[in-house]
């Protein structure tokens, strides 16, 4: 320390520095000047300071200016706060907390760490500094608060229910009761818990209880049946009960739930000879007001179908079908159509064999080439239309069909044939006014969003939605179509897969705004990717998209980027 040490203090020095190292602790002692005494190797875990500012000798306020330098510093608020504190006001009070004669507290040191320190100061003047890591007991606090702060909001949500619900264990006795359940037996939950049904109720239903149980936790299969049960206090509830597995294997539990159908159900018992099951049954169907209507018509798609068709997709052109449906019923005419354009296909309809001639006048006048013909099992003269039309691949379907069926069969003949090179898709139009059919070459049609997205299923469901906001669009399979079709139809915004074959979307995003410097225009890319990750999100912003979305998509996160980046548009499809 100085030439006047006495000759044990290289040996004392040995010594603590061994303490610190063996109980796992950073130690620093300063003397009554505030002048650093001794400061253990381990400091520098804590506080990345040059190592000269550990050395005896070192102000005491010279090191916490260090330590406040590096930005590592305890007691100090996160680093993202806008309460800040200054370097002068720091110090001082850290100088201050030394001359304390105890002091202790956990406090943050920089993002991640927590550490103890505890500063104790002699009745000589000699302060001592201990500091220890317990990030990992906070985080062990902090997830054991949590998990206590679920356990009371679970028991509290089961409270709430209005149905009685039980949890039993592997050994089917009951782990958690809520408040309706209680009720039943007219006793408290500590008077249920840790029992069983045969402590409950009599044994043949206790028998019949455990039974479920036992296959319910074996099989893993949920169980049903419909119960009456009388109440505590005498009165009758009318039930459909339900027991579920659930749990990890080794530590299953069986939880049940009784749904109370009192109110709109009476008991119809089977018949004496048991043919037939006793049930319940809704004596009052007028008693259900309409509520909402749940339908998904993307989920109602065979998707067993498209994944079967998937192969023949993929050789499809992406833009080029064209597809006539000839049906006199209104319905279907609605349903197929609808389906197919939105599914990337041009499609019309005819209702009469008048129309259907007239249409395919106007056709060969104009020159152009139908893909497939849909031909309704009840449209008349359907055997003569389907001689007459030979050139053309006709498909039967029926008004009970399938759109998803339907769809997949006209991929699979148009997969099959040799592909003439036909006009593309945008460069013609049909158009029905009253008996005046016409067939005129179009320009290349503008779009409102380009969606590029290799999965068929996405594609699916890109499609449903933007059909659904009365938005137009295209989809493209991989970076590089995107781009093209970026080029031929000038779109208004871009959905951008990120990652796709051939060329990913950063790839893609980046050549478009290449092309874009020679166009004078700039349109939005919006980034759509399965991981928030920052590396991804940092690269979609390198590469000049604009925002970005997170899969699965649904209506709401599409009309938002509409809202955004075409207010105008969306204001016309959402009001």
């Amino acid at each position: 320390m100085n030439d006047g040490a006495p000759n044990g203090a290289d040996i004392n020095r040995i010594i603590l520095e061994a303490s610190s190292d063996a109980l796992g602790f950073a130690m620093l002692v300063c003397g009554r000047d505030d002048t650093i005494l001794f400061a253990s190797r381990t400091m520098l875990q804590y506080f990345p300071v040059p190592a000269e500012m550990l050395l005896p000798g070192t102000r005491l306020r010279d090191f916490l200016g260090a330590v406040y330098d590096t930005g590592v510093r305890p007691g100090t608020v996160p680093e993202n706060s806008r309460r800040r504190t200054n370097r002068e006001d720091w110090i001082a009070e850290h100088m201050a907390l030394h001359w304390r004669e105890r002091y202790e507290n956990v406090e943050r040191s920089g993002r991640t760490r927590w550490v103890s320190m505890r500063k104790r100061r002699l009745s000589s003047g000699i302060g001592i500094l201990s500091i220890t890591d317990v990030s990992d007991q906070r985080k062990r606090d902090e997830q054991l608060q949590t998990d206590l702060e679920r356990v009371e909001l679970t028991e509290e949500i089961l409270d709430a229910q209005p149905n009685p619900i039980c949890v039993k264990d592997r050994n089917l006795n009951y782990i958690a009761v809520n408040k309706a359940f209680c009720l039943i037996h007219d006793l408290s939950q500590e008077a249920i818990l840790g029992r069983s049904a045969w402590d409950l109720v009599e044994s043949d239903l206790a028998e019949r209880f455990e039974l479920s149980d036992r296959r319910v936790l074996e099989t893993g299969k949920p169980h049903s049946e419909a119960e009456n049960i009388v109440r505590a206090d005498g009165s009758d509830l009318w039930v459909l009960t339900r027991k579920y597995r659930v749990g990890m294997p080794g530590r299953h539990f069986v939880v049940t739930c009784m749904n109370d159908v009192t109110d709109i159900a009476g008991w119809h018992h089977g018949a004496q000879d048991g043919s037939l099951p006793a049930s319940l049954q809704i004596n009052d169907y007028s008693i259900f007001a309409p509520a909402q209507n749940f339908y998904d018509p993307f989920r109602a798609l065979n998707v067993q179908q498209l994944v079967e068709a998937g192969s023949m997709i993929e050789t499809l052109p992406a833009r080029g079908l064209r597809v006539l449906l000839a049906s006199a019923d209104r319905s279907t005419e609605e349903r197929l159509v609808a389906r197919l354009r939105g599914s990337g296909l041009e499609a019309c309809a005819v209702r009469n064999i008048d129309e259907l001639t007239a249409f395919g006048m106007a056709a060969e006048s104009a020159g152009l080439k139908l893909d497939i013909l849909l031909l309704d099992s009840d449209f008349p003269d359907g055997q003569h239309v389907a001689s007459a039309w030979r050139n053309c691949p006709v498909v039967t379907v029926t008004a009970e069909e399938d759109a998803g069926a339907v769809l997949a069969e006209v991929f699979r003949v148009c997969a099959e044939r040799p592909h003439a090179p036909p006009l593309l898709q945008s460069d013609w139009s049909l158009s029905f006014d009253a008996e005046d059919v016409t067939a005129v070459a179009a320009p290349v049609s503008h779009v409102d969003v380009l969606v590029a997205e290799d999965n068929q299923i996405n594609q699916f469901v890109f499609t449903q939605i933007l059909e659904g906001l009365g938005v137009s669009h295209r989809i493209a399979a991989n970076g590089r179509e995107a781009v093209e079709l970026w080029h031929e139809l000038q779109p208004a915004l871009v959905l951008m897969d990120v990652s796709m074959p051939v060329m990913n979307g950063f790839d893609a995003a980046v050549a478009i705004r290449t092309a874009e410097k020679t166009k004078g225009r700039r349109t939005p890319i919006i980034a759509v990717t399965a991981h928030a990750l920052d590396i991804d999100l940092q690269q979609s912003k390198a590469s000049g998209m604009d925002d970005h979305i997170m899969k699965p998509v649904s209506p709401d996160m599409i009309e938002a980027v509409l809202r955004k980046f075409m207010p105008a548009k969306a204001m016309r499809t959402t009001g």
